[in-house]
């Protein structure tokens, strides 16, 4: 497997366990403090397909992974690890407030509801955090980056 179809790979698989795995948790823990209405995790048939809605999601999030597979380099060297993961999310809910939401019909931002912009930034932030950590993680163990090395005291 060549390095870059590895890092994709790693990204896409980064991305829907970070759906997965941190949104499910922070919308989780939103639920139990009574803010959100419902569990994240949806097994309701979305059209065109009539897959799960977590799995079409799960998807969508690892397609939006790749693009961080990309740039991952620059927001790294810029802003570090985590702050570029964290960074990255905004690019996903931008997508998400300006071209899903208006495609479905929704307007803008859905309406920019005061009660639900933080939760959706929430979301995508700990989205980007939760690729950041996790392609890091698989690229570590399929030996695309090495361990960080412990300085030696001389």
């Amino acid at each position: 497997m060549s390095t870059l179809t590895t890092r994709l790979a790693l990204g896409f698989g980064a991305g829907f366990l970070s759906h997965l795995v941190f949104q499910g948790a922070f919308g989780s823990t939103l639920y139990a403090a009574h803010i959100l209405p419902s569990l994240p995790f949806s097994l309701a048939p979305v059209p065109p397909l009539g897959v799960p809605r977590t799995v079409s999601l799960g998807v969508w999030a690892g397609l939006w992974a790749l693009l961080y597979v990309v740039l991952e380099p620059w927001l790294t060297a810029r802003l570090g690890r985590w702050l570029g993961g964290i960074a990255f999310g905004v690019l996903p809910l931008l997508g998400h407030w300006f071209v899903a939401l208006p495609f479905k019909g929704a307007g803008v931002g859905g309406g920019f509801h005061a009660g639900m912009v933080p939760i959706e930034i929430g979301f995508h932030l700990i989205f980007g955090l939760g690729v950041a950590i996790l392609y890091r993680a698989g690229a570590t163990l399929t030996g695309r980056i090495p361990p960080r090395a412990v300085p030696q005291q001389g």
